[in-house]
């Protein structure tokens, strides 16, 4: 009668003890799956590297139109982020003197950042605003008449700084240089119009 007690403990125990391992597994792999999942759909956390899925505080965004057209435009907004333009684009690069505004939204069509600033700031300011600019698909030219010190542009996108310092400068050109938000992101940026002053 014991022994037959003691067998029905120990039987009773196994079965305990194998049921809580099991219990324990099949909860680790509901929390595992939730966890996988949930990371997976979620944004970049606010340290994350990825800035070209970050808000840029100050941003400004329009709904311009795209097609070429001949002769001066008047854009809404200074300077352009988009709208018609003549149907030769600018060469991307780094311009001494303002460039034409038809030319240079072919290049917001084709997925380049124009970076303006104002003829006023200082030559050390421009300097160090050229050293941050990415190799290809950007155009920097000096734009009288801006609404403030340096102006960035996109296909329908544009943020406003007054340093050449502010890291919002670097959070654009992440966002929206080459981005699937410009008609025709990856379209030639050379081969078009050299305006005056290029270097």
């Amino acid at each position: 009668m014991r022994a037959a007690e003691k067998h029905r403990t120990r039987v009773r125990r196994a079965a305990i003890t194998i049921g809580s391992v099991a219990a324990v597994a099949v909860i680790a792999l509901v929390v595992t799956s939730i966890v996988l999942t949930s990371k997976r759909g979620a944004p970049p956390s606010a340290g994350s590297s990825n800035s070209a899925n970050a808000e840029i505080r100050g941003l400004t965004t329009y709904s311009n139109t795209a097609g070429h057209v001949q002769g001066p435009v008047t854009y809404d907004q200074t300077p352009p982020a988009g709208g018609p333009h003549n149907a030769i684009w600018l060469n991307c690069g780094i311009y001494t003197e303002p460039v034409p505004n038809e030319n240079a939204v072919h290049d917001l069509e084709h997925g380049a950042v124009w970076v303006t600033y104002d003829p006023s700031l200082p030559a050390e300011s421009v300097s160090k605003l050229r050293e941050r600019m990415p190799s290809t698909y950007t155009v920097l030219s000096p734009y009288p008449g801006l609404p403030a010190p340096i102006v960035l542009s996109a296909w329908n996108a544009q943020v406003t700084v007054s340093s050449v310092t502010d890291p919002r400068i670097s959070q654009f050109f992440e966002k929206y240089r080459n981005s699937g938000n410009a008609p025709e992101p990856g379209a030639p940026c050379t081969g078009g119009l050299d305006a005056p002053g290029k270097l």
